[in-house]
């Protein structure tokens, strides 16, 4: 398995780390500790893809993984988000069944031979929605700390997700219009 590869590997490592800082309110600085997790798990992202590149280590395996790897890690905090009082359900379910759309087509074009890399959107999807999932964990990390006690923390986060889940949407409709090719209907 080649770096790019192992890195990949590592962001889907920790995510129960993440998951279980996030949700550990008995933990001093929990919130902390699991926004420093999100932010290490979210540079592999940009590190394996930029190892990948510049050395040629692009491999079908990694081109699956990592997005399945973001998938996995995103999910983590929207449904602890969920449960900790700072999104709704909607929201969430919007962003999961665009993901379990996407996967689909990858999976069915995976079948016939073709490897369907993410697009700009997806990949301004993946930015928005890393750095909105960010955003909110450092309000709570502010707020654990006694910072910014006054500010509305589940309406920014409310927006914030419904943010993604606009872009999320927009950029699935993009995405299957651009690779609606790769569905066999005849199979």
């Amino acid at each position: 398995m080649n770096t790019p590869n192992k890195l990949t590997m590592l962001r889907i490592i920790l995510c129960p780390f993440f998951l279980f800082f996030l949700l550990a309110s008995w933990i001093p600085y929990h919130f902390l500790y699991a926004l420093l997790i999100y932010i290490a798990a979210s540079v592999t992202d940009t590190i394996d893809g930029n190892l990948a590149r510049k050395y040629q280590l692009v491999t079908d395996f990694g081109t699956f993984l990592d997005p399945l790897a973001d998938k996995v890690l995103v999910t983590c905090a929207l449904v602890a988000f969920i449960e900790l009082g700072l999104t709704g359900s909607a929201p969430v379910i919007i962003i999961l069944a665009r993901e379990f759309l996407v996967t689909s087509l990858r999976l069915v074009a995976a079948g016939h031979g073709k490897v369907i890399a993410a697009g700009n959107l997806g990949k301004l999807k993946t930015v928005i929605t890393l750095v909105s999932v960010i955003g909110i964990l450092a309000l709570l990390s502010a707020q654990e700390l006694g910072w910014f006690l006054s500010l509305p923390t589940g309406v920014i986060s409310r927006v914030l997700i419904w943010i993604c889940a606009g872009i999320t949407v927009w950029s699935g409709i993009d995405y299957l219009c651009k690779n609606y090719s790769h569905i066999d209907y005849r199979n």
